[in-house]
């Protein structure tokens, strides 16, 4: 019976390791919960890492309200009772007793609030007129929050996201606010510039240019002018993203692009661009200049479209860099901009991921690795000290800078509520810097599925309410709008 089980467990993982699709993972998933016991930890409310009890009093007080059809009840239930992450039940601990899904309660309450937020949305209801249900669901939104979708460095490795994004866009919890900094500006780009129905011609390396890499010379890099070709970059980028503005692409797609760049000047500070605070910007001009490693590429100018759609400077006498170099994940701002409650942060960097792995092994043999946590913490404190007084005091001006983009690694913080990120061998850090074939974008791409694919029933249990909200909002504004164009025609025909 022993062997007869390994086999089984060994099958299972097996089918998990390999798998190529969702299903296929997450059928292997089910039957390993089952075989190591996982499916009757699941089905009991009770555990000391959140309040079940106020979970399961919120869901039978909104089950019971449905079920009676108490419009009053549900409305001020929804309006006064949502609240993120009620109870502690995203708790990253209740994700990590069982290969897929949490506690059956939390899962029953997540879907139970969908489905009561749907049912308001789509019925008419006397105590909401179809005004006041958008002005209900908007100030509902806003309390809640939302999440966002952040996308690291990482050059051509940044391809992993596409993966990301493909697993979380099918199972429908990709969010609407999306950020970027170098390669993951540029694929924040590409997916804010995509519509819904173009994203699965987004996803397919084939229909792309990916030819972004040209060496230009040895002496080039030494003379500051960058070891890599810019004008093939910028072909690049605008072949894939188009020639929209912010404003553009959020009328066209509804998302919300944001692309963290870094300053030449030692008098200005790093900037995140987006339809709030840059609308008239060419997206592919905001992903040319964080994607402007140091020393790889030369710095550039912003470009914008004027009042008549023509392209020219935008402050022209600046010039601008990667944005991971001082501001990879720029998680505050975002939470100031929109609201932002939840964040899911693709991690490809090549400097980072490795000690990110690292610290996952620590976390599992946490007595014998202390003195190493500890260690490594010293140095992370007494290197920001270091590089924080040479950035202001060293000479000459070059060696000051690089000291300055020392500091500002050192003190970002590279991870978020969720974090994805791959596992790199040789294959990968030979491939960094070339130009990728359609063979390596499906692999990398494959990898950043099967990387999200364990986090799906996490980010579901923090996302499905917010995502729900907007796409609320969403129908009841088409709704109205609707609305309105009826009646301009029945005036026009009296």
């Amino acid at each position: 019976m022993s062997r007869y089980l390994n086999t089984k467990l060994h099958k299972y993982r097996k089918a998990m390791a390999e798998a190529r699709d969702y299903a296929t993972w997450r059928d292997a998933a089910l039957e390993l919960d089952y075989l190591e016991g996982h499916v009757e930890w699941k089905e009991s409310f009770a555990s000391d890492l959140y309040n079940y009890e106020l979970i399961y009093d919120r869901l039978m007080e909104l089950r019971n309200a449905m079920q009676g059809r108490d419009h009053s009840k549900l409305i001020r239930s929804l309006r006064e009772g949502l609240h993120h992450d009620l109870g502690n039940m995203g708790n990253a601990l209740l994700y990590q007793h069982s290969y897929i899904g949490t506690k059956h309660l939390i899962e029953e309450y997540v879907n139970q609030v969908c489905d009561a937020l749907n049912y308001v949305c789509d019925n008419d209801i006397p105590e909401l007129p179809p005004r006041q249900k958008l002005e209900f669901f908007k100030d509902t939104s806003i309390s809640f929050g939302r999440p966002s979708l952040l996308l690291s460095g990482g050059a051509t490795l940044g391809l992993f996201h596409l993966g990301v994004i493909k697993a979380l866009w099918e199972r429908g919890l990709l969010p609407q606010v999306i950020a970027g900094s170098s390669v993951g500006s540029v694929i924040a780009a590409m997916l804010g510039t995509h519509t819904d129905a173009e994203i699965p011609e987004m996803l397919e390396p084939s229909r792309h240019n990916l030819k972004a890499w040209r060496w230009t010379g040895l002496f080039n890099g030494l003379r500051g002018r960058g070891f890599m070709d810019v004008r093939q970059l910028e072909k690049c980028l605008r072949s894939n993203i188009g020639e929209y503005s912010f404003l553009e692409a959020y009328q066209r797609t509804g998302r919300s692009i944001n692309i963290s760049v870094s300053p030449v000047h030692h008098h200005q500070k790093e900037r995140l661009l987006s339809g709030y605070t840059s609308p008239y910007l060419l997206v592919w001009s905001a992903a040319l200049a964080s994607s402007a490693v140091p020393a790889v590429f030369p710095p550039v100018r912003l470009m914008r479209k004027d009042e008549n759609g023509g392209i020219v400077p935008y402050m022209p006498k600046l010039r601008w860099v990667d944005g991971s170099v001082v501001s990879d994940l720029p998680i505050e701002r975002l939470k100031h901009l929109y609201d932002i409650n939840f964040s899911i942060v693709s991690q490809t960097n090549p400097h980072i991921v490795p000690f990110m792995n690292a610290k996952k092994r620590d976390q599992k043999i946490s007595l014998v690795s202390l003195p190493f946590r500890i260690a490594r913490a010293e140095m992370q404190f007494h290197g920001m000290g270091a590089f924080d007084y040479l950035r202001k005091q060293a000479e000459p001006e070059l060696l000051r800078q690089l000291c300055g983009q020392a500091y500002t690694i050192l003190a970002q913080r590279y991870y978020g509520d969720v974090t994805i990120a791959p596992r790199y061998s040789f294959w990968h850090f030979r491939r960094m810097l070339s130009n990728p074939s359609p063979d390596v974008v499906e692999r990398l791409a494959l990898e950043g599925e099967r990387a999200t694919w364990p986090k799906i029933s996490m980010i579901r249990t923090h996302s499905k309410i917010s995502l729900t909200l907007e796409k609320g909002i969403k129908r009841l504004k088409n709704r109205l709008q609707g609305r309105k164009a009826e009646l301009r025609v029945v005036n026009v025909t009296k």
